[in-house]
């Protein structure tokens, strides 16, 4: 169970965030095999000011900042990793977001450090 958490400007999330939502969602579908019912999200919007970041940080041209954060069972590989990174790009760009303005990290835990509504027995 991914645990999605997106941090953008406020016009944008109003402008394209459910297409954000379903990009996001269906990239983690294809790339990790996940089950399309286990959609966990969280939009952070910001207003304009509130997201610092270097606009040519790692060589890019970057215009504004979308940060996507995952948080996830450590159990993928590294390959799948950047298939999920590139399939979120891919998807994220046909809805008009440049790759240049994405960063995405994945944060990783054990199986035991979940609860999801249900008991463990």
């Amino acid at each position: 169970m991914p645990l999605v958490q997106i941090d953008l400007e406020r016009s944008l999330a109003e402008r394209l965030g459910g297409q954000i939502s379903d990009g996001i969602h269906q990239a983690l579908v294809d790339a990790l095999g996940m089950d399309p019912a286990d959609k966990f999200q969280i939009f952070r919007t910001h207003a304009p000011g509130e997201i610092v970041f270097d606009p040519a940080y790692n060589g890019v041209d970057r215009r504004e900042l979308i940060s996507i954060q995952i948080q996830m069972v450590h159990m993928y590989d590294v390959t799948t990793k950047w298939a999920m990174f590139d399939q979120i790009a891919k998807r994220l760009e046909e809805i008009g977001i440049r790759n240049d303005d994405l960063l995405i990290s994945i944060v990783e835990n054990g199986f035991e450090d979940w609860y999801a509504g249900k008991s463990r027995n």
